[in-house]
Formats: C-alpha cells, structure tokens, sequence
C-alpha cells in the first residue's frame, strides 16, 4: 500500500523544480510489466514534452489534475494544434481521456502542478511512444524555440 499525501506532493513538486527537464514522476505500479501503470506526474513551466502518441500498440490515457493547471495539447498528423484543454484544480475540467492514437504533449501553466495518469501496461521504453517527427528533440536549441512559440499559443487559446 502506497499512502500520497501532501507532503509526498510537496516533495514531488520539488523534485521536479530542481530537475534539469523540470518535471517529475512518482510511479504507483510496482515495475514497468505491470498491466496498469499509474503515476502522479509533477511539472513546472518550462518543461518540454515532446509531442507523441501511443499507437503501437494502441494506448488510451486518462490525466487527473491534483494540482495546479496545466493544459493537452492536441495535433494534428501535420502537427498543427487541433485543441488546447486546459484542466486543473481552479478549472472548470478536471480530467481528460485521451483516445489512443492521438498526438499530444503536456504543459504546465502553474508552478507545482501536477496529475495522476494512468493507460494500459506493460511499459516498453523504447516502444513507449512515437515521437512526433514534425517536433524538436527535447533538450536541443530547436526545443527551446518550439516550446516557446507552443506556450503562446496555449496561453492565447487559454484566454478565449
């Protein structure tokens, strides 16, 4: 049994502020073979998640907000941004499913927000996702440029 409480959180949120990918996560499954994998999923601003999906094999995924906001970004197959959800504990949404199949990233529009995930198992981490080829490798140059210009337009859609 794994009891999550505030100060589990709170350590969580610190560790992904002081990571250099500024993001954090605290898995529940005992090891990647498991057939459900859950995991509280901390991130601050600025962290980079390179678009992807999870097509081979086909993977639905459910996010929860816990705390803060953050906003799902879904794309196109040209990776243009089809939708912008913004969900988190002072938001109307609170939760997403998301089809397999669909691409998508992750941002955090809050310091210390974070959510609990979950999709089927076993995670293979080299199969684990199909990375966008129209998106910038995280940690490179190009990265930094996308995000930016991605955070834009989440923050303008964000405010409709």
């Amino acid at each position: 049994m794994q009891i999550i409480d505030r100060d589990k959180l709170d350590q969580l949120s610190c560790a992904a502020a002081a990571s250099e990918r500024r993001r954090k996560n605290l898995n529940l499954h005992e090891d990647y073979t498991d057939p459900c994998q859950r995991l509280f999923n901390a991130m601050e601003p600025g962290t980079y998640i390179r678009p992807h999906r999870h097509l081979d094999p086909p993977k639905a995924e459910s996010f929860l907000a816990v705390r803060g906001r953050m906003a799902l970004v879904v794309f196109t197959d040209n990776g243009e941004i089809e939708q912008v959800i913004q969900f988190g504990t002072d938001c109307d949404v609170l939760a997403v499913d998301l089809p397999a199949g669909s691409w998508h990233c992750m941002v955090a529009l809050e310091e210390g927000s974070i959510f609990f995930e979950t999709k089927p198992g076993p995670y293979a981490p080299h199969a684990a996702k199909d990375l966008a080829p129209w998106a910038p490798v995280e940690g490179t140059p190009a990265a930094t440029g996308y995000l930016d210009e991605l955070m834009a337009i989440v923050y303008s859609k964000c405010q409709d």
